[in-house]
């Protein structure tokens, strides 16, 4: 008697909600380091995301006639969520995140035909969608803890999310402004706009929101992903070759870009732990479905888009690029997949 599954398919043996668990329970590392760094708003945003995934997911279900239990507790809509809550900046207004999350349910994942049909990595889509339409929302990061003139706790966050105020009356704008009086982005936002303005990397990474490899704050948030991804490579969670791939050119790239321009362009260690650099390569990216499945696909397709991410980050217009380059190398995944098939054992060359 056999079982007759659809996608995600993976090699090791485990049920697709036991996958979901353990890449949500790899999120931790990287979401206690944002919570420490930036407060409490990504952990606000990934309950309202979850809250919201789960009853999009449940109310598509019921239109579609399908069984309604089994699909919430494979854990597919609560990964979403945990993404989308914590690729958002942790103080967008709530009806944003809600907007975005229930796109990437009823639109991105179902309006495919559901778990394993989307041809989008449903997360990205929502971010993308939210960027595109709420850019100045978007960017509105605060600066990290040490060099905030603010301090913000749990209702202080929940008060700025679902109101735009804190509790003591302090705007987004205000909140944004650093100990020295001036509003802060994130690095990669900053390195951008100062590169426009005609300032060297030199001088704009010696302003007071950088320290060590990627700011003040990413560097930790970055290496807590890392620690994450090793774990869901140890338990055979992922595939190494697509987060090897991906820093592999990003690191290529950003070290020839630098020995070329090194007024110009960030350094290799800027780009790898800065922005969403170790979320991406580990977390989105390696989505089973959206992703490339055959051995040598996975490697174009992580050298796809770390290409991406560098060419985005230093040329185009958005300082952070691994929802554009993960969505743009969505598209190219059916054919690097038809290019890199393995070939049947025993077929001979026509």
């Amino acid at each position: 008697m056999f079982n007759i599954a659809t996608a995600p398919f993976a090699h090791n043996r485990k049920q697709t909600r036991t996958l979901m668990l353990l890449v949500i329970l790899a999120c931790v590392p990287g979401l206690l380091a944002q919570t420490w760094f930036f407060g409490w708003g990504s952990f606000i945003q990934i309950l309202l995301a979850l809250v919201t995934a789960l009853l999009c997911e449940a109310l598509v279900l019921k239109l579609r006639g399908r069984a309604i239990k089994p699909a919430l507790m494979d854990g597919s809509a609560a990964l979403t969520a945990v993404l989308i809550g914590l690729s958002l900046p942790p103080l967008l207004p709530w009806w944003m995140l809600v907007v975005g999350t229930a796109f990437a349910i009823i639109v991105a994942k179902h309006l495919y035909g559901g778990l394993g049909q989307n041809l989008f990595n449903p997360a990205m889509v929502a971010y993308v969608l939210l960027l595109v339409s709420f850019p100045v929302q978007m960017t509105s990061w605060l600066p990290p803890e040490s060099v905030r003139a603010y301090s913000l706790g749990f209702g202080d966050a929940a008060s700025v999310i679902f109101t735009g105020f804190s509790l003591d009356g302090y705007s987004m704008a205000q909140l944004k402004q650093g100990v020295d009086g001036l509003t802060m982005a994130t690095p990669l936002d900053t390195l951008k706009t100062g590169l426009t303005q005609g300032l060297t990397t030199g001088e704009i990474l010696s302003g007071p929101l950088f320290e060590g490899w990627g700011g003040i704050g990413w560097s930790w948030v970055n290496l807590g992903y890392l620690l994450g991804g090793l774990f869901l490579l140890q338990q055979k969670v992922i595939n190494w070759r697509i987060p090897t791939a991906i820093l592999g050119a990003l690191l290529a790239a950003s070290t020839i870009g630098y020995l070329v321009s090194p007024d110009a362009t960030a350094t290799p260690m800027f780009h790898l732990f800065s922005g969403a650099t170790m979320l991406g390569a580990f977390f989105i990216a390696t989505d089973p479905v959206s992703a490339c499945t055959t051995p040598r696909g996975r490697l174009v397709y992580g050298v796809l888009i770390g290409m991406l991410v560098y060419i985005i980050r230093r040329f185009g217009g958005y300082p952070d690029a691994f929802a554009f380059a993960v969505l743009l190398a969505n598209l190219c995944v059916p054919f690097i997949d038809s290019l890199t098939r393995p070939k049947v054992y025993g077929a001979r060359r026509q």
